[in-house]
């Protein structure tokens, strides 16, 4: 963990390691997973066999055999406790209440008699959606990613979770039948992104594929995008919180650490104007770390990509955060009604001393699948606009055309189009 203050003269090349946390490891798998699109594309469904006997342990005849069966979804809300329903069921019906509220409609303008303008919503036809598996299970990534995608009208949801050894967390399953998923495979990595983005035999190929995962799952992303929609390239998690020292050092330090838990190249960092406050942070993080069940990755995250910094005013401190757009931001002050209208780039805004991140991750409604490393600059959450397409309408009646028509042929000259403005001429009077 870094102790820093921002107005050393050193700070930025301090601060500039954080930053870069993941680039080089990015570097080195591109290579790696150009190798399995490559290759799943050219074997399909037997490529995705051998990489899931490879990488999960898991030994099936036919891809058709890794697919969830109904008789197993039933048997994972026999294990899960009725509250543990009640709670998911509740996150999904939170989650679409907000989500509703984003949708748009098809819409048409007749301000112009002779012509009509307008725009034409349609949801997608199929979406994948990726669930991380492996160190954690996620049945918040399903409804975060299913939820929204189901209130958009999306026609079939593919699901895909990596499943180390065959087994699959029965919370996911539940999740995933509240939320509306159609289809689950148990695969996972660069392959079954690849699967979606161009289809096999047996795996249907998507339109869009959205959800978190590993730096393989995230560059494999990036490299079929253009062949199918995806909704974002998702780093590591982060968490910045900004403080006037006022609050409960506890309560800082604890999500600090629910960022720190999800990985190690995880970050969470505490930026206050009060020194002392900061160390107390500092301290009392360490004595959490030793309660937690996964504190190896949490102190790893903490000791490498950790940071308290201390700002000279609230000022700094907003310049700071808005400079580097961090995914979750925390507004852990006296007054975050007053310093919200100037925060420019978050991924997820929560305000006060009794709003910690980790009720945006599970069902306070707004999406946690949010920009990471900075693209908070120009990203936004994961929403509805995420799973539906937007068709212009355009019609000309014959009198719109008319009168129109010549500044449209005069545009076409000066661009050197001669067949363009001739379209339109050809059916001036």
């Amino acid at each position: 963990m870094r102790f820093l203050d921002i107005r050393d003269t050193n700070f930025d090349a301090e601060f500039a390691a954080i930053l870069a946390r993941g680039e080089e490891t990015g570097r080195e798998v591109e290579q790696v997973v150009l190798d399995i699109i490559a290759d799943v594309r050219a074997r399909g469904d037997e490529a995705l066999l051998e990489y899931t006997r490879r990488f999960d342990r898991l030994e099936a005849d036919s891809v058709a055999a890794l697919q969830v069966t109904e008789d197993e979804i039933e048997y994972a809300f026999a294990k899960v406790k009725d509250e543990e329903i009640a709670a998911l069921k509740l996150a999904v019906e939170r989650v679409a209440r907000f989500h509703e509220k984003q949708k748009q409609e098809t819409w048409l303008s007749t301000t112009e008699p002779d012509i009509l303008l307008g725009q034409m919503v349609t949801p997608l036809e199929r979406v994948g959606i990726y669930v991380p598996g492996g160190k954690a299970s996620y049945p918040s990534s399903v409804i975060m990613n299913a939820v929204p995608a189901r209130v958009a009208g999306v026609g079939e949801i593919v699901m895909v979770a990596p499943t180390p050894g065959g087994e699959i967390n029965p919370h996911v399953l539940v999740a995933a039948r509240l939320s509306g998923v159609d289809r689950i495979f148990r695969m996972g990595g660069a392959q079954a992104v690849t699967a979606l983005a161009y289809g096999t035999a047996t795996v249907p190929r998507v339109d869009k594929i959205t959800g978190p995962g590993n730096i393989y799952v995230a560059t494999a992303k990036k490299l079929v995008f253009g062949q199918v929609g995806i909704d974002m390239i998702a780093g590591p998690s982060e968490i910045l919180v900004i403080n006037d020292g006022s609050g409960t050092p506890a309560h800082i330090a604890a999500d600090l650490l629910s960022q720190a838990e999800h990985d190690e190249l995880a970050s969470s960092i505490l930026i206050t104007t009060d020194r002392g406050f900061g160390e107390q942070v500092a301290t009392e993080v360490e004595r959490q770390l030793a309660q937690l069940s996964r504190e190896t990755i949490a102190r790893t995250s903490w000791e490498t990509y950790g940071a308290v910094i201390v700002a000279g005013s609230l000022d700094e401190a907003i310049a700071f955060s808005n400079r580097i757009a961090p995914e979750h931001l925390e507004l852990a002050v006296a007054n975050p009604f007053e310093i919200l209208p100037r925060i420019k780039n978050a991924g997820a805004i929560f305000l006060g001393h009794f709003t910690p991140e980790a009720a945006g991750d599970y069902l306070a409604g707004p999406n946690h699948t949010l920009p990471t490393g900075g693209t908070a600059r120009f990203f936004s959450p994961l929403s509805v606009d995420d799973f539906v397409k937007k068709s212009s309408i355009v019609y000309f009646s014959a009198a719109g055309l008319n009168r129109l028509g010549r500044d449209i042929v005069s545009i076409a000259e000066m661009e050197g189009l001669e067949a363009h403005g001739r379209s339109v001429s050809i059916r001036l009077k």
